[in-house]
């Protein structure tokens, strides 16, 4: 059952990040909340137990890198419990979302999601990022507490298109993530994420491929 004050969190939190959010999306984005805390309880999908910060850290997290999506298909890599991925395809329905994850409990629960939400943009994929074989390359791929930058880098370079960026989440800046970049490689943007009612740093950096002289 969703939590009584997790409604007004959200409304407030949106209404400080300056997020248009229709009442229908923000429904949609208690329902995703009730199901990730409910699944939680046995799947382990995220280590926030706190239900009084599971609109901050989950919803208005996931929320806080909207300005900078604008692929109009793009791969959540990592998915596990559906972040930034589900929350993103709700209030971007007009967009196309890929979610990959390697753990087959978490894409069972995002399947669930998709079906019981009427996800109609979202395509959920069990496998490992090196064994994706996608269509086309995507032009942006996201991540969220997934792994080091330059793991992505390795098991994920291929899947992202000329011309195309990583955006990853990351909690305080990472340097020494970004001083052990390949070459190739490079942070092209970095922003202060301003997630209210979460404690502690939050950043994006956008990661793309260093552009040869010539």
């Amino acid at each position: 059952m969703t939590q009584t004050y997790w409604p007004r969190q959200l409304r407030e939190g949106l209404a400080e990040m300056q997020l248009a959010v229709s009442d229908t999306q923000q429904q949609q984005l208690l329902a995703f909340l009730a199901l990730l805390n409910k699944w939680n309880r046995a799947y382990n999908l995220t280590a926030v137990r706190n239900e009084g910060e599971m609109v901050s850290r989950q919803l208005l997290d996931s929320l806080s890198i909207l300005p900078w999506v604008t692929t109009e298909h793009l791969l959540d890599v990592g998915a596990g419990g559906g972040l930034p991925g589900i929350p993103l395809a709700i209030v971007l329905p007009e967009k196309r979302f890929t979610l990959l994850d390697s753990n087959g409990k978490k894409t069972r629960f995002l399947q669930q999601c998709v079906l019981e939400l009427g996800l109609k943009n979202v395509d959920v994929i069990h496998g490992r990022a090196e064994d994706c074989a996608p269509v086309q390359p995507f032009s942006q791929i996201s991540s969220r507490a997934f792994t080091a930058l330059d793991n992505i880098i390795a098991w994920c370079g291929e899947l992202l298109a000329d011309g195309g960026s990583f955006l990853a989440m990351k909690g305080q800046f990472p340097d020494d993530e970004v001083a052990a970049l390949p070459a190739d490689w490079q942070v092209s943007s970095s922003h202060a994420l301003e997630v209210p009612g979460a404690a502690g740093e939050r950043h994006l950096l956008v990661v793309a491929r260093t552009i040869e002289p010539g």
